[in-house]
């Protein structure tokens, strides 16, 4: 771990960034919506308001990682691994993920995860995972065709006198932003019916009648890390008892990037021995060991398929290639790669992942800029592992 700078502060770094506006940087590397569909990306644990001076990297959110957490006094630890997956049914001290979560809330450290949109986004895993192989040109497997997990757009409905003053609180909560324009935000008026019960204290209107009233409809997009955020400074501020709003979930194309995407392909300029790309694998991932199935008669290797994790899902989609490099793919996956001709390389699930996180704090830093933020590489991350 780096030593903290002498003469800032405690975590030295003075002052420090809020926590949304580290996860804004963040996601200017990775954005979200590069995410697959099922995954878990995004602030997991904390208060996007918090104030962060030191970030932590690791691979795998342990207890051992969140000890090492506090200890650097860190205030946000990025997790490529979302450590929040499957729903929490209970949070009690004899699961150890339930520990972690209990421990980060306590000790005040907000968890974000990427996972998925760091594997996608240009210049992210697999992308440096494909360059350390040789050089040639790089191509997604499957291009990221479409983004939603990003944004959203919140549409209110609101009586038109109140429409200004909740533009205001909805924005400084981090809704209506679009490049370099803030407030953003459109309107519609129409009408709006209801009916209140016997117990209702109705703005407008009385219990128990059939009323009408003049309404906006007030529409703004939001990021997805500052959701819960903007709905809650949205029903602090509506006039209504149950203000009547909608999310919904924002889906663009993807801007015709043709860097983004599941997976790469990896077309070398040269072609080389399988001998040769093994060598490669090995320096790039800093490992010595790898398992690997090789066809009987193999041939030279020109194209590669490349997807760090447990990427064997990803074989069949690669077409035409030579060889297939990944953490790990299911035992007949990979028998009937090698059947076809291909070169299956498994060089395990996280030493696939792990040696790019030096990468990724040089790119966060170079996003976050000179705002009072020191990032560390977590030593405990992966202690586990022979």
């Amino acid at each position: 771990m780096q030593s903290p700078s002498r003469g800032r502060g405690q975590s030295g770094y003075a002052g420090g960034m809020r926590v949304k506006d580290v996860i804004a940087a963040l996601e200017r590397v990775a954005p979200l919506h590069l995410a697959e569909a099922w995954d878990r990306v995004g602030l997991q644990i904390g208060d996007p308001a918090a104030r962060v001076r030191r970030g932590m990297l690791c691979i795998d959110l342990t207890e051992a990682v969140v000890r090492e957490a506090e200890a650097a006094r860190a205030g946000l630890v990025v997790a490529y691994h979302p450590p929040i997956f499957e729903p929490i049914k209970s949070l009690t001290a004899g699961e150890w993920k339930s520990r972690v979560i209990m421990r980060c809330v306590r000790a005040g450290i907000a968890v974000y995860s990427p996972h998925t949109a760091l594997d996608a986004a240009e210049g992210g895993m697999n992308d440096w995972f494909a360059a350390g192989l040789g050089g040639g040109e790089i191509k997604p497997i499957r291009l990221a065709a479409c983004a939603g997990g990003g944004m959203n757009k919140v549409v209110v409905f609101v009586p038109i006198k109140s429409v200004d003053g909740l533009r205001v609180a909805m924005s400084r909560a981090g809704a209506g932003e679009i490049g370099e324009y803030s407030e953003c935000s459109f309107t519609l008026e129409g009408e709006g019916t209801f009916r209140g019960s016997s117990k209702s204290r109705p703005t407008v209107g009385r219990a128990g009648r059939f009323e009408r009233v003049k309404e906006s409809r007030m529409e703004m997009v939001c990021p997805a890390s500052c959701l819960s955020e903007v709905l809650n400074a949205m029903k602090r501020v509506h006039p209504y008892e149950e203000p009547a709003y909608d999310v919904y979930r924002l889906e663009q194309a993807a801007a015709g990037n043709a860097a983004t995407g599941a997976g790469r392909v990896l077309t070398l300029q040269r072609a080389v021995s399988v001998n040769e790309l093994l060598a490669r694998v090995r320096r790039r991932l800093g490992v010595k060991s790898l398992m690997t199935g090789v066809p009987a008669k193999p041939r030279a290797v020109r194209r590669v398929g490349v997807c760090v994790g447990a990427g064997g899902s990803m074989i069949g989609e690669a077409g035409e290639i030579d060889a297939f490099v990944t953490g790990e793919v299911r035992h007949h996956d990979a028998l009937a790669a090698v059947e076809r001709g291909v070169v299956v390389v498994q060089a395990g699930h996280t030493q696939t992942e792990r040696p790019y996180l030096r990468e990724y704090r040089r790119q966060i830093v170079k996003a976050v800029g000179g705002e009072g933020v020191e990032w560390v590489v977590s030593r405990e991350d992966g202690r586990c592992w022979r």
